[in-house]
């Protein structure tokens, strides 16, 4: 998955512009920049990528979540709805704006349940967030009928599937506001940095200020800018967007490796009975990131996991014992434990964690695996690695 695998000259030349001009800041310096503005380039490209009107580049994916939520009105006491298995920023995100988050479980697109939606929704509820990870999607058009009927936000975490498309829209642009990440190890990376997208002229503007301490940007004396509202600093740097403005460029040229390695492993795995994979809604196109598939059940899962740690299969994650990624292990989470005092509300909204159960998660989270997809591979390695993949689970799962 990560574009870093294949860094190149044309990365080079862009963090070198910055370098060269010395302005390592997105906002002002106007005079010393010569024409550079990595970051305003950057979400002029992004707009193209993701067919989107607006872009707002910030410091991270987890940034990038708060920042939209918070640009569309989500706050103290709101609830949001999540799902169950995602990374465990997307719970700290809405934590952070004073909000409320319901976890929801996971249908087998290993993504939001679009009943379990449904009868999660009170009065408090304010938004639903889609998490697609993995490189892939939920039921996008349920989903957003489900949001629309209850008049409320509808936020897409494609973090994880830059890339993918649903009905030919690109993910992350199908929902009210989206969020990207382009950490260290998504498809194409900054660095650090993530974006917040839209098609809604009020949530952009507010995206802009917000993540800059308030600014209105407008005019050419930074200091002379007037403050709307209380801001934030998750600015990105120039020397971020520079990485990324190259990776972008290069978006279609990683999606195409990772389609044909991800075919490859695919196609092997097919043969076997005992794997199934996850499902993908109709019209809907992966990011091919990760390769899902699901096994027998939980004995089965663990112990292909364990084979294939132990005979070289690298990057292949069984997210039922990891601690980040799902709800069953975020114990830091569940207890509350804070480095500062949380707000009676908000305790009162989460003590639902202490006894909740996800029953219909913990069956597909359980019988998954989840293998990250190499740009840097060979041919012959991918080959190889589908073979021996196939020969471990076919060895370890005794009928």
């Amino acid at each position: 998955m990560p574009g870093f695998e294949l860094f190149s000259h044309l990365e080079r030349k862009e963090v070198n512009d910055v370098l060269d001009n010395g302005v390592l800041m997105r906002y002002g310096f106007d005079g010393m920049r010569k024409g550079h503005w990595k970051a305003k380039e950057l979400e002029s490209e992004l707009q193209h990528a993701f067919q989107s009107k607006h872009v707002q580049l910030v410091s991270s994916g987890t940034a990038a979540v708060s920042v939209a939520l918070a640009s569309a009105g989500v706050g103290a006491g709101d609830e949001v709805i999540m799902p169950t298995f995602t990374f465990v920023a997307s719970f700290e995100a809405i934590m952070m704006l004073g909000a409320i988050p319901v976890l929801v479980d996971i249908d087998d697109t290993l993504t939001l349940d679009p009943k379990a939606v449904e009868s999660a929704i009170t009065p408090k509820t304010k938004a639903v967030m889609i998490v697609q990870m993995c490189g892939s999607m939920g039921n996008m058009d349920a989903l957003k009928a489900i949001c629309r009927s209850n008049d409320l936000i509808f936020v897409e975490d494609a973090c994880q599937a830059i890339g993918g498309t649903y009905k030919n829209k690109p993910l992350g642009s199908i929902a009210d506001v989206g969020c990207f990440s382009f950490d260290f190890v998504k498809t194409i990376t900054c660095g650090e940095g993530g974006a917040v997208v839209t098609n809604n002229p009020e949530y952009y503007r507010h995206a802009d200020h917000y993540s800059d301490h308030g600014h209105d940007h407008i005019g050419n004396d930074r200091g002379a800018e007037t403050h709307p509202f209380l801001g934030y600093n998750f600015r990105i740097s120039e020397l971020n967007a520079a990485v990324g403005l190259a990776q972008v460029r290069r978006l279609s040229e990683f999606i195409a490796i990772q389609k044909k390695n991800y075919s490859i492993i695919r196609e092997e795995l097919s043969k076997l009975s005992s794997v199934t994979f996850r499902t993908v809604p109709d019209g809907g196109e992966e990011s091919y990131a990760f390769l899902n598939f699901f096994l027998p059940n939980l004995e089965d899962a663990r112990q292909v996991s364990k084979a294939f740690k132990e005979n070289g299969i690298d990057a292949c994650f069984h997210y039922y014992d990891n601690n980040w990624h799902y709800i069953r292990k975020w114990d830091h989470l569940k207890e509350l434990k804070s480095l500062f005092p949380i707000t009676q509300e908000v305790k009162q909204g989460l003590k639902y964690l202490e006894t909740k159960t996800f029953e219909q998660s913990d069956q597909y989270i359980a019988r998954n695996i989840s293998c990250l997809i190499k740009l840097s591979w060979a041919e012959n390695e991918v080959i190889e690695r589908a073979k021996k993949m196939s020969e471990i689970i076919s060895f370890t799962i005794v009928k």
